[in-house]
């Protein structure tokens, strides 16, 4: 059995993944919601850095469509607010 921490980085890892593989609509919709997770959640920010979200993102702000640099953008400014 998994322990909470266990399932959500599987979770998480499972959105990043989908990031880099997805469609254009599902790229779009996995950025903006990284970017509610990261809004205001420490144990999310550094999830999402640990599943490799954050090179997944800087390359979508890069080279991905406009909805998908705006959320990814915006994604990677919530997970800037992290301390850790």
């Amino acid at each position: 059995r998994l322990s909470g921490e266990e399932a959500s980085s599987r979770r998480m890892d499972a959105l990043v993944a989908l990031l880099r593989v997805g469609d254009e609509d599902e790229k779009a919709d996995v950025a903006e919601t990284l970017q509610e997770l990261a809004r205001d959640d420490d144990e999310s920010r550094v999830a999402i850095a640990a599943a490799g979200g954050v090179e997944v993102l800087v390359a979508l702000a890069r080279d991905g469509n406009e909805a998908q640099k705006e959320s990814a953008v915006r994604a990677l400014w919530n997970l800037a607010m992290n301390d850790d």
